[in-house]
């Protein structure tokens, strides 16, 4: 009796290692650690737009003053 009960107990942890595993392994111990530190984070505003906002505008500011080609020049080349 003792043996076929700890043969179905073997049997059950056989069929249930996947589960067990996933829930107890390592796997899942780094997975809830990860979940910890991403917990922890904590969004910081930076001044991203007014940094792409200026680039903007001397991106602009530069385009402005490149030289261009009138068309009266186009035809006398």
């Amino acid at each position: 009796m003792i043996a076929l009960l700890a043969l179905a107990v073997a049997a059950v942890i056989g069929a249930e290692w996947p589960k067990l595993t996933a829930r107890f392994g390592t796997e899942a111990r780094s997975r809830r650690e990860r979940a910890r530190r991403k917990a922890a984070l904590k969004v910081v505003s930076t001044e991203l737009t007014t940094e792409s906002e200026e680039f903007e505008r001397s991106v602009k500011r530069d385009l402005a003053e490149l030289p261009t080609i009138e068309e009266s020049d186009r035809r006398k080349r």
